[in-house]
């Protein structure tokens, strides 16, 4: 800034006002300072500057997703930084991975570089270590999972409504042999998923006992490697449930390996690229992280705003989406495959 100054031939608290967009300064001296600050190509330390403002702000926020290369999370990023970006924050945006104390880690570090707010996808027991900080005014929500231990607005999916509709919609087609394949069960949204597919099978007069269970399947190959082992046995099932996208892809390598993919009815949990395309196409319960990142997002600003209404978890509905897979009927005894 000194050195913007000698070249402006004005005095550093001239260039402040300037950088800061200030009042008093005239239009002729002005100019004069933004040539100079381009030709020594000067840039504004943000966090240093805002902390000396009102409000002690940084203009940034610190963004924790399961990981950054699932497109589920990476359509919540992109979300999140189109609304906030329209009002000059930046996104801090890291993979949780679903470690919880890699979550404390990183929360740590957001608050390190002074953040105005934090967009969280919990997976620790509790979140109780963050009060210390929301209890002086740190704007805080959680996405996909709702908090332990701290109360703070949530912005989730009907996750146990949505796999309670692929159980319906997979009863109606004549399926009674139906399988569920999980994500890890310390996972919130896979403990709802479970819960709502298996409480409906219940509601449908099929006993839940007769249901195969799969669980702690957090990638594609353990999917497969699951998926193949029902499809394999003596009584297979004629319709999947997978309860992540990860896991979808794992039950489509096992279903096609076997040559099930038009014999086995699948839904899975969560749109992807291209599901469309396959043959069948996918059946899938679709969240939409577009409108759950804007919500996040949006209610994120509210509170950096001011904004002191009790804290509330605000539901985006699920969507079924039929493209031919889930709607495979269970074929005849005589017909081969599963039956």
């Amino acid at each position: 800034m000194r050195h913007v100054a000698a070249l402006a031939g004005v005095g550093i608290k001239t260039v402040s006002r300037v950088i800061n967009d200030e009042p008093g300064v005239s239009e002729a001296t002005r100019q004069k300072v933004l040539s100079a600050s381009m030709q020594l190509n000067y840039q504004l330390d943000m966090a240093a500057g805002s902390l000396r403002r009102a409000g002690r702000r940084t203009l940034s926020v610190g963004l924790l997703l399961p990981s950054v290369s699932n497109p589920f999370s990476g359509e919540v990023n992109r979300a999140i930084e189109d609304a906030l970006g329209a009002r000059g924050i930046a996104v801090f945006a890291a993979s949780l991975d679903d470690d919880p104390q890699r979550e404390q880690d990183i929360v740590a570090a957001f608050l390190g570089r002074r953040v105005d707010g934090l967009i969280l996808t919990p997976i620790a027991r509790s979140q109780a270590y963050v009060i210390p900080e929301h209890s002086r005014d740190l704007p805080l929500v959680f996405i996909d999972r709702e908090p332990v231990g701290v109360e703070a607005d949530a912005v989730v999916t009907d996750n146990a409504a949505g796999a309670a509709r692929a159980a319906a919609h997979l009863i109606s087609r004549g399926h009674t042999r139906l399988a569920y394949l999980g994500d890890r069960t310390d996972i919130q949204t896979a403990r709802e998923r479970r819960r709502g597919f298996i409480e409906e099978i219940g509601r449908q007069g099929i006993p839940t006992s007769t249901i195969p269970i799969r669980e702690n399947l957090h990638d594609e190959e353990s999917a497969r490697l699951a998926a193949l082992e029902l499809l394999t046995a003596a009584e297979p099932p004629t319709a999947i449930f997978s309860s992540q996208n990860l896991i979808t892809f794992g039950a489509m390598r096992a279903l096609r390996e076997l040559g099930l993919s038009k014999r086995v009815a699948l839904i899975g949990f969560d749109d992807f690229t291209l599901a469309d395309m396959m043959d069948p196409g996918v059946t899938v319960i679709a969240q939409h992280p577009e409108r759950i990142g804007k919500l996040a997002a949006e209610r994120l600003l509210a509170r950096i705003d001011g904004d002191q209404q009790p804290p509330h978890t605000y539901v985006v509905p699920s969507e079924l989406i039929q493209r031919g897979s889930g709607e495979l009927r269970p074929l005849r005894p005589d017909a081969g495959g599963p039956s």
